[in-house]
């Protein structure tokens, strides 16, 4: 006897109470005028190393900014995002291969979000699993680096599709990769047309300055009175 429709069911059940909790989320972020966002890309694809360069410069503009960080296991990626000077907090999930909402709530109950503009939600590196989770954030940003392929938007459509910013990162070795910027964006916009789209390069700073441009205006229309 097959037991997959008891599975399917469990797994809309357990779906359905994330999302209900995100809706919560989202409203107790929006009241304290906090943006979030959500970052997820494949394991490699630089994500820690733009966050904290992205961290540091938003800390060096004033914005208060904190970060949840999400791993199977150590706090290696914790102990990196706080040279930046920003408030971090690492998640263990104990094996699971992504962040869920109720994961984030319960991390964000000791700050105080009257003193954080932007919140930053490192995922755990999976292109899968974190497509189906929503975290209760704003924008939620799909990176790939350029070592990943060109088709890789192609090969997980899900990750892509329900992002609404893509950041290509490790721009500054595109040409010793051989990689075709060309086709990469273009298969971007097959799977998300109109999609947003930020050049990076984390180790020579090319771009992050335009990606933190972005982050502080979204930040800006979304600021309500303190």
């Amino acid at each position: 006897m097959s037991m997959t429709p008891r599975v399917l069911e469990i797994r809309r059940q357990v779906l359905s109470k994330n999302d209900e909790i995100a809706r919560g989320l989202r409203d107790r972020l929006r009241a304290h005028g906090t943006f979030t966002l959500n970052l997820v890309s494949s394991p490699g694809s630089g994500k820690t190393r733009l966050l904290e360069e992205t961290l540091r410069r938003l800390v060096a503009r004033g914005i208060r900014v904190h970060a949840l960080v999400g791993d199977l296991a150590t706090d290696n990626d914790a102990q990196r995002l706080a040279r930046s000077g920003a408030p971090v907090r690492q998640i263990l999930t104990q094996g699971r291969c992504h962040l869920e909402a109720a994961m984030i709530a319960q991390h964000l109950d000791a700050w105080d979000l009257d003193a954080c503009d932007v919140l930053c939600i490192e995922n755990v590196g999976n292109l899968v699993c974190p497509s189906s989770y929503d975290l209760g954030e704003d924008v939620r940003v799909a990176l790939l680096s350029v070592t990943e392929g060109e088709d890789k938007p192609l090969k997980y459509p899900a990750i892509f599709n329900s992002s609404d910013v893509a950041v290509i990162t490790k721009t500054d070795i595109a040409e010793a990769c051989d990689t075709d910027m060309r086709a990469l964006h273009d298969n971007l916009q097959a799977i998300r047309p109109n999609m947003r789209v930020f050049e990076t390069s984390a180790r020579t700073g090319a771009g992050v300055e335009a990606w933190v441009d972005y982050l502080v205006e979204q930040w800006r229309a979304r600021e309500v009175p303190r």
